[in-house]
């Protein structure tokens, strides 16, 4: 495809290379479908902080996020929003499993 704005060029083609990223981090079958529920009831937790009482907020965040966690333990690698924090520590880390070619 060609676009004719240097800013859209960047923008898919960033885009693109997330999306490889996350379908290489999520094959296992569980991992991406449980990462299906968790991440869309993780963002509803945002709203939910200032819309209803702060617990369903919170509750909704921690539901979410323990849903990824538990697809990633599945899969055998780390969580993406620890990779960054386990690092600046000195921790291994593991960004993809290893052994892991297929769905």
């Amino acid at each position: 495809m060609s676009y004719r704005f240097p800013i859209a060029r960047r923008l898919f083609g960033f885009a693109a290379r997330a999306r490889r990223n996350w379908l290489d981090r999520h094959r296992h079958p569980f991992n991406f479908w449980i990462h299906l529920v968790g991440i869309p009831l993780a963002v509803a937790g945002v709203p939910l902080l200032f819309l209803a009482p702060w617990y369903w907020g919170v509750g909704t965040l921690v539901v979410g996020y323990f849903l990824q966690w538990i697809g990633h333990r599945v899969e055998g690698n780390d969580v993406g929003e620890l990779i960054p924090i386990k690092r600046a520590l000195g921790l291994t880390t593991v960004a993809i499993a290893p052994g892991r070619t297929d769905s």
